[in-house]
């Protein structure tokens, strides 16, 4: 069958400069809530503090391409000496401490909520059920599977152990996961944040012709290029 237009796909690709001044802003806002809180608890290494909620709105908002750059901005400014860690810690020395599998585990964190959440809303909209869901998978599991055992090992104790003593953080951590599922629902329902990225139209399958005859006929024109 002949074929006259392609149908556009729409891409964003690259990083425009709306972009880094929403990384550098939710960089920042992790770094606010780092420093402002920080509840020490006994027998624990690590203490209370209001990161996770950055950790798990920066990717629910920005997905994962701006929401994994912020985190890990984060992370590289205090692995670069910024006191922006729980007890203005920082430093490359903090790797060695129990906190330091928390620390890695926010990149990974942000990644699968970023990645999720994008493809919940390429599917339909956000919604607040699911978005907990995703922050919990990504928020508490992917951040517990990787701090818990690092945690263990850095204090000579058992898994379990270590595991047990996470207990307390759990009840903050799962309200945290709620606090974003609620900011991330009502953002998308009043302004959703447009894409990361340039957009770039690309050739998609090819449209079909009308079919021969279908056509109207062109008139002859005269020699004076008006119609006969």
């Amino acid at each position: 069958m002949p074929v006259t237009g392609t149908k556009k796909h729409v891409r964003h690709r690259g990083l425009t400069a709306r972009d880094l001044a929403l990384i550098a802003v939710f960089a920042g806002l992790i770094a606010a809530l780092s420093v402002t809180v920080a509840i020490p608890l006994p027998g624990s290494p690590v203490p209370i503090t209001l990161q996770t909620l950055g950790i798990m709105l920066a990717p629910s908002l920005l997905g994962w391409k701006r929401g994994s750059l912020a985190v890990a901005t984060f992370v590289v400014l205090g692995l670069a000496g910024l006191p922006l860690f729980s007890g203005g810690r920082g430093g490359v020395a903090v790797l060695a401490g129990p906190s330091a599998g928390f620390i890695v585990s926010w990149v990974f964190a942000a990644l699968v909520i970023g990645l999720l959440t994008d493809l919940m809303i390429r599917r339909g909209s956000y919604s607040f059920w699911a978005g907990l869901g995703i922050n919990a998978v990504g928020g508490i599991l992917v951040i517990y599977a990787i701090g818990v055992p690092w945690m263990a090992v850095s204090m000579g104790d058992g898994v379990l152990a270590a595991g047990f003593s996470m207990v307390a953080f759990l009840p903050g951590d799962i309200v945290k996961a709620v606090v974003t599922a609620l900011i991330a629902t009502t953002v998308f329902r009043a302004y959703p944040i447009p894409p990361a990225g340039r957009p770039v139209t690309e050739d998609g399958p090819q449209t079909p012709a009308a079919p021969e005859g279908s056509q109207r006929p062109e008139r002859p024109t005269g020699a004076d290029g008006g119609t006969a």
